[in-house]
């Protein structure tokens, strides 16, 4: 059965319209997932070394099973942020004579082989082979590898219980910052040492290998509760449920002055705040405001005003980078509608930069107390507010005609990879370095005002020539209606 799961997800992939395009991103995934085998390999051989050296009073295996507690808490964080559980289109097998069971064992069992399980096993193996080679006993080693391993599952399996738990949220992430927080102060503070507590248990079981039992109950009563969870959901007309609430209506009447482009403007006002996804969007934007308190306030940064640009783009931008890398997949559930109607394409492309160009001037009002920390502030922001209009609004819209996959704006904003591509990755570059560089080059050879000049110059300019530049983008859109409709019509 495991084979015909396989093969069907096999299929699924290859016989899909952007599997082209996955095999690029996999690829160079392949690249990075080298370069962090090499660290933890690299981790693995030279640790014990490290630790003899700075601590060379003290046991090795004692020192770094004492920094475990910061491991696992950062590996909970980095799992929640990054891994999603495997999933795969179970629909068409609920019709048939198939025991969940296998179906649920499948997609569980098939979480033990992900990349964050197999990553740490480059640093576990080859410290336990040198714990052997430094007079340790063969079985020290092996229950010590061992346990390092079922903790990693655990994390595995408990990550997935409080993605679940806290999906439903508009602020997903906000319940594992929450707790990774209290255990690193409870920790830190010393209410509680709970590296000590974790270290002391980690010893106990590697001198008692019979203790290894219980790590591996937890791990087995993990793995059932994430069974339960899933069976719960397993049934087909599980995505027919709806939840009951009481209809709000606007009718947005102060959008009707922007002409032809108001429908479609109000459209996406309405999507922004009846859906969960585009509506924690919205949320992130205060996240984003109080971005700059990280910097300014900072000294070590007093220096670097290319630093600042950065931190401007990103206040003034942060709402129109969170919705342009997604233009049109908003619109994906019902593209195909949108576009069979007699409409005229630059008028829909308008309001998307209409309401970009609106969170911009938006956020630098919002900004502008951070004059606070020098005139100079409030000048980078404007200039980049005016960066933001003139360039980078056009160079989201331009991205969003390679834009090839669907957008669920049912689920969770905040750290959601879904209907994330190559563009999204790739259009990081032009938005937030290119500034940067324009701004440095002036400004290392004239000055600051030179800097800022530029920045302001080239945004005037896209603002003026925006009928010319949107005609090019609506073109592209244009040639690439009818494969943005196939593939939005695939699941993603």
């Amino acid at each position: 059965m495991i084979q015909h799961f396989f093969n069907f997800e096999w299929k699924q992939f290859f016989r899909s319209s952007y599997w082209q395009k996955s095999i690029a991103i996999n690829i160079l995934l392949g690249f990075v997932a080298l370069y962090f085998i090499l660290i933890f390999l690299g981790l693995g051989i030279g640790l014990y070394p490290i630790l003899k050296k700075q601590f060379p009073e003290s046991d090795p295996l004692i020192i770094l099973n004492g920094f475990l507690f910061y491991w696992f808490l950062g590996d909970l964080m980095l799992r929640f942020f990054l891994q999603k559980l495997p999933v795969m289109n179970v629909k068409p097998f609920l019709i048939l004579p198939l025991k969940r069971s296998k179906i649920i064992n499948y997609v569980l069992g098939k979480t033990i082989t992900s990349f964050f399980n197999f990553l740490p096993l480059f640093a576990v193996i080859p410290f336990g082979i040198i714990l052997i080679l430094e007079d340790y006993s063969v079985t020290t080693a092996i229950v010590w590898m061992l346990l390092m391993y079922t903790f990693t599952l655990i994390i595995n399996f408990l990550n997935f219980i409080i993605e679940a738990k806290s999906a439903d949220t508009e602020l997903s992430f906000l319940p594992i910052i929450i707790i990774a927080a209290s255990l690193f102060a409870i920790n830190h503070f010393e209410i509680v040492s709970l590296s000590s507590l974790l270290s002391s248990a980690i010893n106990s079981i590697i001198e008692t290998p019979f203790l290894l039992l219980v790590p591996l109950l937890i791990l087995a009563a993990l793995y059932s509760i994430n069974y339960a969870m899933l069976k719960q959901k397993l049934y087909i007309d599980a995505s027919l449920k709806v939840e009951a609430e009481t209809a709000t209506t606007t009718d947005l009447a102060w959008t009707r002055r922007f002409g032809d482009i108001a429908p479609f403007l109000q459209l996406d006002l309405k999507l922004l705040w009846r859906n969960k996804r585009p509506r924690s969007s919205v949320f992130m934007v205060a996240i984003g405001l109080f971005y700059g308190l990280i910097f300014y306030p900072n000294p070590t940064y007093q220096n670097m005003m290319p630093m600042f640009i950065f931190v401007g783009i990103f206040v003034t931008g942060i709402f129109m980078i969170n919705f342009g890398q997604f233009i049109p997949a908003w619109d994906s559930g019902y593209y195909k509608l949108l576009m069979s109607q007699n409409i005229k394409y630059k008028e829909y492309l308008n309001s998307k930069y209409t309401l970009m160009m609106m969170s911009a001037i938006i956020m630098f009002v919002l900004s502008i107390p951070y004059v606070y920390f020098g005139w100079k502030i409030l000048v980078i922001h404007f200039a980049a507010m005016v960066y933001n209009i003139g360039v980078n609004s056009y160079v989201l819209l331009y991205g969003g005609s390679f834009n090839r996959k669907k957008i669920d704006l049912t689920q969770r904003a905040a750290f959601n990879y879904q209907g994330t591509g190559a563009v999204q990755w790739i259009i990081g570059f032009p938005l937030l370095l290119v500034p940067i560089l324009i701004f440095y080059l002036p400004y290392k050879f004239i000055g600051f005002e030179a800097g800022i000049a530029t920045l302001i110059i080239l945004g005037v300019i896209g603002i003026v020539l925006h009928q010319k530049i949107m005609k090019v983008i609506t073109k592209k859109y244009t040639t690439s209606k009818h494969k943005m409709i196939s593939a939005f019509d695939q699941s993603n």
